[in-house]
């Protein structure tokens, strides 16, 4: 591990990261002898980001699937929206004439 002084390390900072990144770290000394340690943040994906798989499985395959697994899903959803006596539309009601008091 390269130990840097406070002003090597100013001048040239983005061969001080880029080593950080290949080592690991780097340390950078001040003169009143205080010591830095550099380390490239670790970076946690995305959850999209997945690796590939190899398959036999063709496109035309893969979106007529997802079609319908998408169809029975909204089928499903449905036909409880439909069942549920709480979603279902009604005629708005006619504010009531009870007197509050």
């Amino acid at each position: 591990m390269r130990v840097y002084t406070f002003s090597r390390a100013r001048q040239q900072l983005a061969s001080v990261l880029d080593e950080a990144r290949r080592e690991g770290k780097v340390r950078i000394r001040r003169r009143d002898g205080q010591l830095f340690e550099v380390r490239p943040a670790r970076t946690s994906g995305s959850p999209l980001d997945v690796r590939a798989i190899r398959t036999k499985v063709g496109t035309e395959e893969i979106v007529s699937a997802v079609r319908e697994s998408r169809s029975a899903r909204d089928r499903w959803i449905w036909r409880g929206l439909r069942n549920n006596k709480r979603l279902r539309r009604t005629k708005a009601r006619k504010p009531s004439r009870r007197k509050r008091g």
